[in-house]
């Protein structure tokens, strides 16, 4: 592990943090966050690989192949865990968390929740705007105080605006009216958290029976509560587009032009 301390570029070190805080990141995301370019990442994530600092697993797929989805390896998570001043793991409990990882049934939507926040780093890199902050679900429920377990949290800035949010993202797989009371948790923070809340969802058809939900029960005061669509947003500039619909009102609007419900407090951002 010493040895690899002197042949860390500052964009590994840049990889093992982001892996550190996010678990895991297909191909194709870090390509986004780091490398700009397929051929790079590839040659420099084998690299990484073949010395242990990353490790990396994907699931039989056809037709085509999965995208290796990169995690940790055991120099990695040592040299992490040595500039913490905690305890080197054992190289076979790093495996061992790897395939927990691998078989996790949440791993679809830590990917999705991941791939949101790498689509607004990506967006900013070709068309400014900056990702000034990004919490995964660990670090935003601790920002909310454990009232809600948001799946992740991020300051979006451009044009001299710094949008905070909360996100929650839908593969579909929950009841509409369990997805809806996720809002009483967010109505009872602080005004100084009452981020607009976010609901990033698989389909337009899922988001429109969300709206005919919401216009049922009512949006709590003191939030904003805005819809995106996975299938929608890249068509119309992904997550930083013009694509979030907010309730109550029409047409859409893009994430820096989101405002908060609340009484004017000073947002944390």
């Amino acid at each position: 592990m010493a040895g690899e301390l002197t042949r860390l570029t500052p964009r590994d070190r840049h990889l093992l943090d982001l892996l550190d805080q996010h678990k895991t990141l297909t191909t194709d995301q870090l390509v986004d966050l780091a490398f700009g370019s397929l051929g790079r990442a590839r040659n420099r994530l084998n690299t990484l690989l073949s010395r242990d600092i990353l490790d990396r697993f994907r699931h039989y797929h056809r037709p085509g192949s999965q995208s290796w989805r990169w995690t940790l390896g055991p120099v990695g998570a040592a040299i992490l865990a040595a500039g913490r001043g905690d305890t080197l793991p054992r190289p076979a409990a790093v495996r061992d968390a790897t395939a927990r990882l691998a078989m996790s049934p949440t791993l679809p939507h830590l990917l999705a929740t991941n791939g949101f926040f790498v689509a607004l780093t990506g967006h900013a890199r070709i068309h400014g705007g900056r990702l000034t902050r990004w919490y995964n679900e660990t670090q935003s429920r601790a920002a909310t105080g454990n009232l809600v377990r948001p799946d992740g949290h991020g300051v979006w800035a451009t044009g001299g605006r710094a949008v905070p949010f909360w996100l929650e993202v839908d593969l579909g797989t929950e009841t509409l009216s369990r997805v809806v009371g996720k809002l009483t948790g967010y109505a009872a923070l602080p005004p100084p958290r009452a981020y607009p809340v976010l609901f990033w969802l698989p389909t337009t058809a899922r988001e429109a029976n969300l709206h005919t939900h919401l216009t049922r029960t009512g949006t709590p005061d003191g939030l904003t509560v805005a819809t995106a669509t996975v299938n929608h947003a890249p068509d119309a500039g992904g997550p930083a587009g013009a694509v979030w619909w907010v309730a109550g009102q029409p047409g859409r609007v893009s994430l820096a032009d989101l405002i908060p419900a609340g009484d004017g407090t000073p947002w944390d951002g």
